[in-house]
């Protein structure tokens, strides 16, 4: 039998008022990650898939902020989010 792997969902907030870095708000493996994606979903919540990222975030606690090992990864996918959310919306941001 193939080993599978579980299913991984992380999200983060940002308030820059608040925080120094992106605060983990949620994560989960198998049936929580799914309701994490589908939660994100509904609410039209911008995913990206990133098994690495998932991974390392996923070991950090609820509240906490993003250590700076982990800046550029979310830098590159909050890049991303934002270039896909600009053309899908007809302009620059």
């Amino acid at each position: 039998m193939k080993d599978r792997k579980m299913l991984k969902a992380a999200a983060l907030k940002y308030d820059k008022e608040k925080n120094q870095a992106p605060v983990l708000v949620a994560a989960g493996q198998g049936a929580w990650a799914e309701k994490i994606i589908k939660l994100a979903r509904e609410y039209k919540i911008p995913l990206q898939k990133n098994d690495y990222l998932a991974e390392a975030l996923s070991k950090l606690e609820l509240g906490e902020e993003i250590p700076p090992d982990l800046y550029e990864a979310v830098a590159l996918v909050l890049a991303h989010i934002m270039a896909t959310d600009a053309h899908l919306s007809g302009g620059e941001r």
